[in-house]
């Protein structure tokens, strides 16, 4: 429970801690008192013999398809933005539903994206979201979101392995899924040699 105005003047103090004044503010919480965390497991993810290590878009597709939709936030009719934290042998420590967004669109910052992550001592991350739609191809804002929060795992030295789009399995995509680096997203990013973008090869191709 909370502490009143009587009760908290009369808890011994140490010096240079003020106590609350007789009359206190709408916000009194907020400007008084801090409050002490610690991080809680939601639930437990079993994983299957071949998802030790989580190196590859369908591995990281694998486990999305096992695991976040039974998430209990998880619409797949919206926008969900899921990182999937690892460890420095590529093994899967646990994931965070960072986001759920609307029907084409889900907010994204660094600040969410990586709390989980370094809270975790996590070494890398794999950016996953969806698309309801059902067609896995990145959009614009996609490919700058991967290109942000690669240069932000940069700094802070988590690295960000992949984006990978979840869709739905069709003859035009049987994996149901895109992966931004196998696209070349990731192509100068970390100061590392990549993949070079399909409209560059195409481009090439133009003027020969």
């Amino acid at each position: 429970g909370t502490l009143s105005d009587r009760n908290w003047n009369r808890c011994p103090t140490a010096p240079g801690i003020r106590t609350l004044p007789r009359k206190l503010p709408v916000n009194w919480a907020e400007r008084y008192i801090a409050k002490e965390f610690k991080v809680v497991a939601l639930r437990e993810c079993p994983l299957p013999t071949g998802l030790d290590c989580c190196d590859t878009p369908d591995k990281a597709a694998e486990y999305w398809r096992l695991n976040i939709p039974q998430n209990p936030y998880f619409n797949s009719e919206c926008e969900c933005v899921v990182v999937l934290i690892l460890t420095t042998r590529r093994c899967v420590k646990g994931h965070q539903v960072v986001t759920i967004g609307t029907l084409d669109t889900a907010l994204a910052h660094p600040r969410e994206v990586f709390r989980a992550a370094i809270v975790a001592t996590g070494a890398a991350v794999i950016l996953m979201h969806n698309h309801p739609s059902g067609d896995p191809t990145p959009s614009e804002a996609d490919i700058k979101v991967t290109r942000d929060m690669a240069r932000a795992g940069e700094l802070i030295k988590i690295e960000v392995l992949d984006h990978v789009i979840m869709g739905q399995r069709s003859e035009a995509c049987p994996r149901g899924l895109c992966s931004l680096r196998e696209l070349g997203y990731f192509y100068g990013i970390n100061g590392t040699p990549d993949l070079e973008p399909r409209a560059s090869k195409r481009a090439r191709r133009s003027v020969k």
